[in-house]
Protein backbone atom coordinates (compact mmCIF):
# COMPACT_ATOMS: atom_id res chain seq x y z
CA UNK A 1 0.00 0.00 0.00
CA UNK A 2 1.01 3.69 -0.69
CA UNK A 3 1.46 6.39 1.96
CA UNK A 4 -2.33 6.12 3.67
CA UNK A 5 -4.44 9.16 3.68
CA UNK A 6 -5.07 9.18 7.21
CA UNK A 7 -3.31 7.35 9.97
CA UNK A 8 -5.57 6.82 13.32
CA UNK A 9 -3.54 6.27 16.02
CA UNK A 10 -4.89 4.21 19.31
CA UNK A 11 -3.22 4.45 22.43
CA UNK A 12 -4.74 1.36 24.94
CA UNK A 13 -3.87 0.56 28.53
CA UNK A 14 -5.64 -2.11 29.89
CA UNK A 15 -8.77 -1.40 27.48
CA UNK A 16 -9.10 -4.84 25.65
CA UNK A 17 -12.80 -5.22 25.47
CA UNK A 18 -13.16 -1.41 24.69
CA UNK A 19 -10.36 -1.88 22.26
CA UNK A 20 -12.35 -4.37 20.19
CA UNK A 21 -15.13 -3.08 19.45
CA UNK A 22 -13.27 0.59 19.13
CA UNK A 23 -11.64 -1.94 16.12
CA UNK A 24 -14.15 -3.30 14.82
CA UNK A 25 -16.15 0.09 14.10
CA UNK A 26 -12.73 1.17 12.22
CA UNK A 27 -12.70 -1.62 10.31
CA UNK A 28 -16.37 -1.22 8.98
CA UNK A 29 -15.47 2.23 7.58
CA UNK A 30 -17.00 2.84 4.43
CA UNK A 31 -13.57 4.81 3.14
CA UNK A 32 -14.35 5.15 -0.60
CA UNK A 33 -11.36 5.97 -2.38
CA UNK A 34 -9.11 6.80 0.72
CA UNK A 35 -6.74 4.64 2.11
CA UNK A 36 -6.53 4.06 6.42
CA UNK A 37 -3.63 2.82 8.64
CA UNK A 38 -4.40 2.10 11.82
CA UNK A 39 -1.85 2.11 14.56
CA UNK A 40 -2.46 0.46 17.90
CA UNK A 41 0.20 1.33 20.78
CA UNK A 42 -0.50 -0.81 23.72
CA UNK A 43 1.07 0.65 26.34
CA UNK A 44 2.18 -2.15 28.74
CA UNK A 45 -1.43 -3.67 29.51
CA UNK A 46 -1.91 -6.45 31.40
CA UNK A 47 -5.48 -7.22 31.10
CA UNK A 48 -4.55 -9.68 27.60
CA UNK A 49 -4.77 -6.45 25.51
CA UNK A 50 -1.34 -7.85 24.43
CA UNK A 51 -2.32 -11.44 23.44
CA UNK A 52 -5.11 -10.27 21.74
CA UNK A 53 -3.64 -7.95 19.03
CA UNK A 54 -0.83 -10.18 18.27
CA UNK A 55 -3.60 -12.55 17.32
CA UNK A 56 -5.98 -9.93 15.95
CA UNK A 57 -2.21 -8.98 13.68
CA UNK A 58 -1.72 -12.77 12.24
CA UNK A 59 -4.83 -12.79 10.64
CA UNK A 60 -5.60 -8.99 9.70
CA UNK A 61 -5.94 -8.64 5.94
CA UNK A 62 -7.58 -5.66 4.59
CA UNK A 63 -7.94 -4.37 0.93
CA UNK A 64 -7.16 -0.45 2.19
CA UNK A 65 -6.52 -0.36 5.21
CA UNK A 66 -2.88 -1.46 6.96
CA UNK A 67 -2.41 -2.63 10.82
CA UNK A 68 0.62 -2.01 12.70
CA UNK A 69 0.91 -2.68 16.71
CA UNK A 70 3.31 -1.66 18.40
CA UNK A 71 3.69 -3.02 22.71
CA UNK A 72 5.88 -0.37 24.99
CA UNK A 73 7.64 -2.55 27.40
CA UNK A 74 6.14 0.27 30.08
CA UNK A 75 3.40 2.77 30.08
CA UNK A 76 5.01 5.90 29.04
CA UNK A 77 1.47 8.10 29.31
CA UNK A 78 -0.89 9.45 26.74
CA UNK A 79 1.40 12.06 25.28
CA UNK A 80 4.48 9.53 25.18
CA UNK A 81 2.39 6.50 24.14
CA UNK A 82 1.16 8.79 21.16
CA UNK A 83 4.29 9.95 20.04
CA UNK A 84 5.79 6.44 19.65
CA UNK A 85 2.69 5.86 17.51
CA UNK A 86 2.91 9.32 15.60
CA UNK A 87 7.03 7.83 14.86
CA UNK A 88 5.98 5.31 12.26
CA UNK A 89 2.44 6.53 10.58
CA UNK A 90 2.61 8.08 7.00
CA UNK A 91 -0.58 9.44 6.60
CA UNK A 92 -1.25 12.90 5.07
CA UNK A 93 -3.60 13.22 8.18
CA UNK A 94 -3.05 11.91 11.95
CA UNK A 95 -6.20 10.75 13.87
CA UNK A 96 -5.43 10.51 17.58
CA UNK A 97 -8.75 8.03 18.66
CA UNK A 98 -9.73 7.05 22.08
CA UNK A 99 -9.22 3.17 22.35
CA UNK A 100 -13.42 3.73 24.48
CA UNK A 101 -14.46 5.04 21.21
CA UNK A 102 -17.10 3.93 18.58
CA UNK A 103 -16.76 5.85 15.43
CA UNK A 104 -19.37 5.81 12.47
CA UNK A 105 -18.67 4.24 9.24
CA UNK A 106 -18.87 6.90 7.32
CA UNK A 107 -16.50 9.26 10.12
CA UNK A 108 -12.96 8.92 8.41
CA UNK A 109 -14.36 9.42 4.83
CA UNK A 110 -16.41 12.49 6.03
CA UNK A 111 -13.89 14.19 7.78
CA UNK A 112 -11.17 13.40 5.26
CA UNK A 113 -13.47 15.44 2.60
CA UNK A 114 -14.29 18.40 4.84
CA UNK A 115 -10.52 18.69 5.71
CA UNK A 116 -9.32 18.69 2.14
CA UNK A 117 -12.13 21.01 0.83
CA UNK A 118 -11.04 23.67 3.74
CA UNK A 119 -7.39 23.84 3.75
CA UNK A 120 -7.60 27.05 6.41
CA UNK A 121 -7.84 24.44 8.97
CA UNK A 122 -5.06 22.66 10.62
CA UNK A 123 -6.74 20.14 13.00
CA UNK A 124 -10.25 19.12 13.35
CA UNK A 125 -12.02 18.12 16.29
CA UNK A 126 -16.09 16.34 15.81
CA UNK A 127 -18.82 16.36 18.27
CA UNK A 128 -18.58 13.93 20.09
CA UNK A 129 -21.72 11.98 22.21
CA UNK A 130 -21.41 9.92 24.85
CA UNK A 131 -22.91 6.71 25.67
CA UNK A 132 -24.44 8.08 28.69
CA UNK A 133 -26.01 10.21 26.93
CA UNK A 134 -25.40 14.07 25.44
CA UNK A 135 -22.34 15.43 24.28
CA UNK A 136 -19.06 14.95 25.63
CA UNK A 137 -18.35 18.73 26.62
CA UNK A 138 -14.56 18.66 26.14
CA UNK A 139 -14.95 18.04 22.60
CA UNK A 140 -15.80 22.14 22.39
CA UNK A 141 -13.64 24.04 24.96
CA UNK A 142 -11.77 27.53 24.96
CA UNK A 143 -8.48 27.67 26.94
CA UNK A 144 -8.35 27.63 30.22
CA UNK A 145 -7.81 31.33 30.82
CA UNK A 146 -7.49 31.76 34.88
CA UNK A 147 -10.90 33.49 34.05
CA UNK A 148 -12.10 31.09 32.21
CA UNK A 149 -10.78 28.33 34.70
CA UNK A 150 -12.48 30.64 37.36
CA UNK A 151 -15.71 30.69 36.24
CA UNK A 152 -16.22 26.89 35.52
CA UNK A 153 -14.78 25.84 39.00
CA UNK A 154 -17.12 27.92 40.58
CA UNK A 155 -20.58 26.57 38.32
CA UNK A 156 -20.78 29.93 36.76
CA UNK A 157 -20.49 28.59 33.35
CA UNK A 158 -23.27 25.95 34.42
CA UNK A 159 -25.77 28.30 35.75
CA UNK A 160 -25.04 30.60 33.11
CA UNK A 161 -23.76 28.23 30.00
CA UNK A 162 -24.69 30.71 26.82
CA UNK A 163 -22.85 33.40 28.57
CA UNK A 164 -20.28 34.93 27.00
CA UNK A 165 -18.73 36.72 30.23
CA UNK A 166 -18.95 33.18 32.56
CA UNK A 167 -19.17 30.46 29.77
CA UNK A 168 -15.33 30.68 27.80
CA UNK A 169 -14.42 27.39 29.01
CA UNK A 170 -16.78 25.00 26.98
CA UNK A 171 -18.13 28.26 24.63
CA UNK A 172 -21.74 27.05 24.58
CA UNK A 173 -22.75 30.52 23.12
CA UNK A 174 -21.96 29.62 19.85
CA UNK A 175 -24.26 27.36 17.76
CA UNK A 176 -22.68 23.57 18.21
CA UNK A 177 -24.75 22.48 15.08
CA UNK A 178 -22.56 24.76 12.53
CA UNK A 179 -18.87 24.27 11.44
CA UNK A 180 -17.05 27.25 13.54
CA UNK A 181 -13.26 27.42 14.39
CA UNK A 182 -12.91 26.80 18.19
CA UNK A 183 -9.66 26.90 20.86
CA UNK A 184 -9.76 23.27 21.41
CA UNK A 185 -11.49 19.98 21.40
CA UNK A 186 -10.49 16.62 23.54
CA UNK A 187 -7.90 14.09 22.72
CA UNK A 188 -10.84 11.22 22.25
CA UNK A 189 -11.07 12.23 18.38
CA UNK A 190 -8.20 14.95 17.45
CA UNK A 191 -7.07 14.98 13.69
CA UNK A 192 -4.04 17.07 12.30
CA UNK A 193 -2.60 17.70 9.50
CA UNK A 194 1.15 15.91 9.41
CA UNK A 195 2.88 19.22 8.70
CA UNK A 196 1.44 20.99 11.56
CA UNK A 197 2.39 18.13 14.15
CA UNK A 198 5.53 17.64 12.81
CA UNK A 199 6.04 21.84 12.67
CA UNK A 200 5.15 22.12 16.25
CA UNK A 201 7.11 19.28 17.25
CA UNK A 202 4.29 16.38 18.54
CA UNK A 203 2.65 15.68 21.62
CA UNK A 204 4.64 17.61 25.27
CA UNK A 205 6.25 14.75 27.18
CA UNK A 206 6.22 16.81 30.31
CA UNK A 207 2.46 15.38 30.42
CA UNK A 208 1.74 12.50 31.71
CA UNK A 209 -1.88 12.15 31.63
CA UNK A 210 -4.10 15.27 31.31
CA UNK A 211 -3.36 18.75 29.59
CA UNK A 212 -1.83 16.99 26.89
CA UNK A 213 -4.71 17.95 24.16
CA UNK A 214 -5.22 21.47 25.49
CA UNK A 215 -1.76 22.03 24.91
CA UNK A 216 -1.41 20.15 21.66
CA UNK A 217 -4.45 22.65 20.43
CA UNK A 218 -2.68 26.02 22.19
CA UNK A 219 0.66 25.52 20.27
CA UNK A 220 -1.46 24.85 16.82
CA UNK A 221 -3.08 28.34 17.36
CA UNK A 222 0.50 29.75 18.54
CA UNK A 223 1.92 28.65 15.03
CA UNK A 224 -1.16 30.70 13.30
CA UNK A 225 -2.89 27.57 12.41
CA UNK A 226 -7.27 27.21 13.18
CA UNK A 227 -9.32 24.46 14.66
CA UNK A 228 -12.71 23.60 13.49
CA UNK A 229 -15.19 22.16 15.09
CA UNK A 230 -17.44 19.60 12.83
CA UNK A 231 -21.06 19.32 14.22
CA UNK A 232 -21.84 16.15 13.36
CA UNK A 233 -21.69 13.04 15.94
CA UNK A 234 -19.25 10.98 13.93
CA UNK A 235 -17.54 9.20 17.36
CA UNK A 236 -19.40 7.81 20.64
CA UNK A 237 -17.35 8.34 23.18
CA UNK A 238 -17.46 6.23 27.43
CA UNK A 239 -15.44 9.01 29.00
CA UNK A 240 -13.41 7.99 31.42
CA UNK A 241 -13.05 4.32 31.04
CA UNK A 242 -10.30 4.29 28.79
CA UNK A 243 -8.24 5.55 32.33
CA UNK A 244 -10.01 2.93 34.38
CA UNK A 245 -10.80 5.66 36.98
CA UNK A 246 -14.52 5.53 37.54
CA UNK A 247 -15.98 2.58 38.82
CA UNK A 248 -18.66 1.74 36.18
CA UNK A 249 -15.16 0.81 34.66
CA UNK A 250 -15.56 -2.62 35.58
CA UNK A 251 -19.24 -2.89 33.83
CA UNK A 252 -17.64 -2.55 30.67
CA UNK A 253 -14.80 -4.50 31.15
CA UNK A 254 -12.10 -2.63 32.02
CA UNK A 255 -9.63 -3.07 34.86
CA UNK A 256 -9.60 -0.58 37.32
CA UNK A 257 -6.88 1.11 38.17
CA UNK A 258 -5.42 0.55 41.47
CA UNK A 259 -5.51 2.72 44.53
CA UNK A 260 -1.96 3.79 44.08
CA UNK A 261 -2.46 4.35 40.12
CA UNK A 262 -5.46 6.38 40.53
CA UNK A 263 -3.67 8.91 43.42
CA UNK A 264 -0.88 8.77 40.93
CA UNK A 265 -3.27 10.09 38.12
CA UNK A 266 -4.75 12.24 40.08
CA UNK A 267 -1.99 14.43 41.22
CA UNK A 268 -0.74 13.75 37.34
CA UNK A 269 -3.79 15.75 36.33
CA UNK A 270 -2.44 18.77 38.77
CA UNK A 271 1.07 18.71 37.89
CA UNK A 272 -0.61 19.15 34.02
CA UNK A 273 -2.76 22.68 34.75
CA UNK A 274 0.52 23.91 36.80
CA UNK A 275 2.44 22.73 33.55
CA UNK A 276 0.09 24.37 31.13
CA UNK A 277 -0.23 27.85 33.59
CA UNK A 278 3.17 27.97 33.70
CA UNK A 279 4.21 27.11 30.12
CA UNK A 280 1.29 29.80 28.52
CA UNK A 281 0.06 32.51 30.99
CA UNK A 282 2.67 32.68 33.64
CA UNK A 283 4.41 35.93 31.91
CA UNK A 284 0.64 37.23 31.56
CA UNK A 285 -0.36 37.90 34.83
CA UNK A 286 1.29 39.37 37.78
CA UNK A 287 2.50 37.47 40.53
CA UNK A 288 -0.35 37.61 43.05
CA UNK A 289 -2.83 36.03 40.48
CA UNK A 290 0.15 33.53 39.48
CA UNK A 291 -0.21 32.78 43.40
CA UNK A 292 -3.66 32.10 43.87
CA UNK A 293 -4.12 29.92 40.89
CA UNK A 294 -1.62 27.80 41.66
CA UNK A 295 -2.64 27.98 45.36
CA UNK A 296 -6.36 26.65 43.39
CA UNK A 297 -5.18 24.09 41.57
CA UNK A 298 -3.17 22.77 44.67
CA UNK A 299 -6.79 22.69 46.67
CA UNK A 300 -8.27 20.59 43.44
CA UNK A 301 -5.93 18.30 43.05
CA UNK A 302 -5.71 17.49 47.47
CA UNK A 303 -9.51 17.17 47.05
CA UNK A 304 -8.82 14.70 43.83
CA UNK A 305 -6.78 12.94 45.61
CA UNK A 306 -9.19 13.04 48.76
CA UNK A 307 -11.80 11.61 46.16
CA UNK A 308 -9.63 8.36 45.27
CA UNK A 309 -8.26 7.57 49.13
CA UNK A 310 -12.01 7.38 49.39
CA UNK A 311 -13.49 5.69 47.04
Amino acid sequence: MKNPDLSVIILSFNTQKLLEQCLRSVFSSRLGKYSLEVIVVDNDSSDGSREYLKELRKNFVAKNIRLITIFNRKNLGFAGGNNVGVKKAKGRYLLFLNSDTKVTPDAFREIIEFMDKHPEYGACTVKTMLFSGGMDPDCHRGFPTPWASLCYFLGLEKLFPKSKLFGQYHKFYLDLNRVHEIDAGAGAFLLVRREILEAIGGWDEHYFFYGEDLDLFYRIKQGGWKTVFYPKPLVMHYKGASSGLRKESKKLGVVRADRKTRIKIAWSSVKAMEIFYHKFYRNQYPRWVTFLIISAIKIKGCWRVLKQLLS
